[in-house]
């Protein structure tokens, strides 16, 4: 029996495309003489649809989208995720379902059993969880279908389900005393560097627990904050990964599932990459998957000379390319010579447009327009908020102008305690690096730099700085950033309290400054633009705080 793993990219809502790509991959299977082909949950809509599932025009066209697959499926079964009506007057309205389409017609639905409700997760919102196990008989094998269950299955009772869940084991020790020969798990898992390895861990321990082989199918591409890195592997019941997927990129493999069952399935894996290299592909994906999708084509950015907006900067040349890129540097009174230099080199170095509007002249008309206010009041930080100001509004004026979407360059250690200026640096319609703590945007740079200088050496080894005032850097505000994103890290990612983060060797009152910062900023991170995720924990849709909390 030869089955098709099928990664795909899809496009929430939009169903002539992703019926379009399946409907391909489905003809290619048919080509390869496949029995089974098998695509990722709710391939047919995308995945996350939100509140769009709330709309019963929304249902009719996944509906409609599922009969036309089973009309294509009479050569080869189709295993593909989609939401199902629930027939039931009570409960939700909505099953997450994993269609069996042969024949001709739908064979048989599988519904998912455990319903996240942690992180980015929200689907107890809308789906009714399951209440019956079944397998799927095909072929002359027993087949236990999963929807990314397996892959959450880790997370802690009281925050990874429901409290109204059905189920407090793996649905695998149910599925199991059906006596199947493999799983076929479905999934729409989202990157998280921290949890890769996690992420394998899981099917691997399932596989030797259970003594079963196990095909996960993950779906690939970014959905607004989203980035889903495929990955799709196959994994005997020894517990060893057979086959792997790329990452990060539409990919499909055939296998013949006898040979799995048997042992007899050669072993063909990707290359394994690094953090910041699994980081460096993930905003790629990011940045590329929200032009496209948004039908935009061109961007723009402030390009400093720091290391935020150089990193960015080409970030957004391998995803759009330099060609659909402009950039403004806009140097005041207080910009050292050599960031206009390094902000320079470093766009002929990627043979990128750029214009240099100095900003110096508009500040002076500010300052004299507010003088009868202000009187005779002494500088401060009005004074630089209104420079990053004047330069956010200049860069909107260049989006207006000529559609270029600006990128917002903020990392995530200047988000989580407020060094930025709203409506200033941290305008944009995209942020790239704001999941990427500093000290992962230099381990980002040195990856860039990893063959040859792209990055002037200059910008890596400067003391990082806002220029906004006379001999200005950012330990003059901040710890130094490796001290800094430790405490972070351990409060945001880690969901430390502060005397356990102090317990580890931390400074008593500079975390609880640090943490201060983070509360008190919440209302700044609530006003940023989508921020691409690469962590379990990103600013937006993966940390949800309020805003007038005193915790």
């Amino acid at each position: 029996m030869k089955v098709v793993l099928a990664q795909l990219n899809y496009h929430i809502g939009n169903f002539a495309e992703n019926i379009s790509r399946i409907a391909f991959e489905v003809k290619n299977a048919e080509g390869l003489n496949a029995d089974l082909i098998i695509f990722s949950e709710l391939a047919v809509t995308g995945y996350p649809p939100q509140d769009l599932l709330e709309y019963g025009s929304f249902i009719e066209e996944s509906t409609k989208a599922i009969n036309r697959l089973a009309s294509i499926s009479n050569h080869v079964g189709i295993l593909i995720g989609a939401p199902t009506l629930n027939p039931s007057p009570t409960g939700k309205k909505l099953f997450n379902s994993v269609y069996f389409l042969y024949d001709g017609r739908i064979e048989q639905v599988f519904h998912k059993t455990l319903l996240p409700t942690y992180d980015i997760f929200d689907e107890y919102r809308y789906f009714e969880p399951n209440r019956e196990f079944q397998l799927l008989h095909f072929k002359d094998r027993k087949i236990a279908v999963t929807i990314c269950e397996d892959l959450w299955f880790d997370q802690p009772a009281d925050n990874a389900f429901s409290n109204n869940r059905l189920y407090t084991e793996n649905p695998l020790e149910k599925l199991v005393d059906l006596n199947p020969d493999l799983v076929i798990n479905l999934a729409a898992s989202p990157f998280s560097y921290l949890r890769q390895q996690v992420k394998t861990e899981i099917f691997t321990n399932n596989a030797r627990k259970f003594k079963l082989p196990i095909i996960y199918v993950n779906q690939v591409g970014a959905q607004t904050e989203l980035v889903f890195e495929g990955g799709s592997l196959v994994v005997d019941r020894h517990g060893e990964i057979v086959r792997s997927l790329n990452m990060f990129t539409e990919d499909s493999q055939l296998i013949d599932l006898d040979d799995l069952i048997g042992d007899r399935l050669p072993k063909i894996l990707h290359k394994q990459w690094e953090r910041p290299e699994l980081i460096y592909h993930a905003l790629i994906l990011g940045i590329r998957d929200y032009f496209t999708k948004m039908n935009f084509q061109k961007a723009t950015l402030g390009l400093s000379g720091g290391i935020d907006s150089a990193v960015t900067l080409i970030l957004a040349a391998e995803a759009l390319g330099a060609e659909n890129l402009t950039v403004l540097l806009m140097p005041s009174k207080y910009s050292s010579e050599h960031s206009l230099t390094d902000a320079k080199h470093l766009a002929g170095n990627l043979g990128i447009s750029y214009e240099v509007v100095p900003i110096q002249e508009t500040f002076d008309s500010f300052q004299s327009a507010l003088k009868p206010v202000f009187a005779d009041l002494p500088e401060d930080i009005t004074e630089e908020n209104i420079q990053s100001r004047i330069r956010g509004t200049l860069l909107m004026a260049l989006s207006n102008k000529f559609g270029n979407i600006l990128l917002n360059t903020s990392n995530k250690s200047e988000a989580a305690v407020g060094y930025g200026t709203l409506y200033g640096d941290m305008a944009g319609g995209l942020s790239v690096l704001g999941d990427v703590y500093k000290t992962d945007v230099y381990r980002l740079a040195e990856f860039i730099n990893r063959q040859h200088e792209i990055i002037p050496e200059n910008i890596l080894t400067k003391p990082p700085s806002a220029e906004l005032r006379p001999d200005q850097k950012d330990t003059d505000s901040l710890p130094e950033y490796e001290i800094l994103d430790k405490i972070l890290f351990a409060y945001i990612d880690q969901q430390k309290a502060v005397q356990e983060i102090i317990s580890e060797g931390m400074d008593e009152d500079l975390t609880e400054h640090i943490v201060r910062l983070v509360t008190q900023n919440e209302y700044k991170r609530y006003q940023t633009p989508p921020i691409l995720r690469i962590s379990s924990k990103a600013f937006g849709v993966g940390r949800r705080m309020p805003l007038v909390a005193k915790y």
